[in-house]
């Protein structure tokens, strides 16, 4: 059985990216949380969920079934039997995935399933809080980060790429508010754990990170 590596950092550092990379190459699962609260997300906005209504937030998660599949290659979730993709990304998410992940309820929701994914090992999974909270005990965490003019750029060419109307200066606003969001919310806020490798990818490309991380998971297996 493979180890457990868990990938935490800020907004638009590539960690999905590198996650789904570093999987491939070893051959383990490789689960996207933020994917999970971004569903969670776009669920409550299609319903008008008050976010400050703990009662309505509880009744809908409980009405909420959420796995992953494969189709040509590239991983997807699932919402409800329904296969999300690019409205995932899009601005209104964007705008609301950091005050949802700060509610508890949605936060013991998906830390819960997302032990069980993990419960045989052999697996990536990047997050805000994976190698803190979901698995604390991961033989090998990254926190990986990026000055915030590369991550906006990123983020901005992102979107842009998807057809996506929206100016440098609004991804800005957004990337500046999660982060405040992520790294002050009183449950699980983001921070980087103790063992935890840094990773600033500023200045490295994609082959880079990942010869990088592969001689990493290499020594901790």
């Amino acid at each position: 059985m493979g180890i457990t590596i868990a990938i935490d950092g800020h907004s638009s550092c590539g960690k999905s990216t590198l996650a789904r990379a570093l999987a491939s190459a070893l051959g383990y699962i490789y689960v996207d949380s933020g994917a999970m609260y971004r569903a969670v997300t776009l669920h409550f906005l299609r319903g008008d969920i008050a976010l400050d209504d703990a009662t309505a937030v509880a009744a809908e998660l409980d009405t909420l079934e959420l796995d992953f599949v494969t189709e040509g290659g590239c991983q997807f979730i699932r919402l409800n039997g329904e296969v999300l993709t690019d409205e995932l990304r899009a601005m209104p998410v964007n705008r609301w995935v950091s005050p949802v992940a700060t509610l508890s309820a949605v936060r013991a929701f998906l830390v819960a399933k997302q032990r069980l994914l993990g419960a045989r090992g052999s697996i990536v999974m990047d997050g805000r809080d994976i190698g803190t909270v979901v698995f604390p005990d991961a033989a090998l965490k990254l926190f990986v980060t990026a000055s915030e003019a590369v991550r906006v750029k990123r983020r901005h060419t992102e979107l842009f790429a998807q057809g996506k109307t929206v100016t440098a200066e609004a991804v800005e606003r957004n990337l500046r508010e999660r982060d405040h969001i992520d790294s002050t919310r009183e449950d699980s806020p983001l921070r980087q754990a103790a063992d935890a490798v840094l990773l600033d990818n500023t200045n490295l490309d994609r082959a880079e990170q990942l010869a990088m991380i592969l001689a990493l998971a290499k020594l901790r297996s």
